[in-house]
């Protein structure tokens, strides 16, 4: 299938679907006119390169993980693969640090606007 084929089945611009491969998250095949040549192995990439997104994983993580991963049914099963756990656990703590900066930054931003409150009553 072509890339407006993968575009159509998976949901995901074209723009992206090049952003992938740049990435090397897809590696479509090149016919000799020079179009990309996708497969229904890339339809499930798609699927799950979107699911880690999803999840807060960057590109390089994802380019890593991927090949470790399946589908049962509609669902994406990652697999012991070494590094895995590693790599999910490392991210899990950028994401919770990440989380408490945007919280502080809350309780911040929400005592700015009290006093605001105040100074108008």
């Amino acid at each position: 299938m072509r890339i407006g084929d993968l575009a159509r089945e998976t949901g995901v611009s074209r723009r992206l679907l090049r952003y992938y491969e740049e990435q090397g998250l897809l590696r479509p095949r090149r016919l000799a006119n020079g179009y990309r040549e996708y497969d229904d192995t890339d339809v499930a990439a798609v699927r799950h390169i979107r699911t880690m997104l999803a999840a807060g994983l960057p590109t390089a993580v994802i380019a890593r993980l991927l090949a470790c991963v399946h589908d049962d049914g509609d669902r994406m099963v990652p697999s012991a693969c070494p590094g895995m756990l590693a790599s999910l656990r490392r991210e899990r703590r950028r994401l919770a640090e990440t989380i408490d900066r945007l919280q502080t930054s809350q309780q911040a931003l929400d005592t700015m606007l009290a006093t605001v409150l105040e100074q108008r009553s």
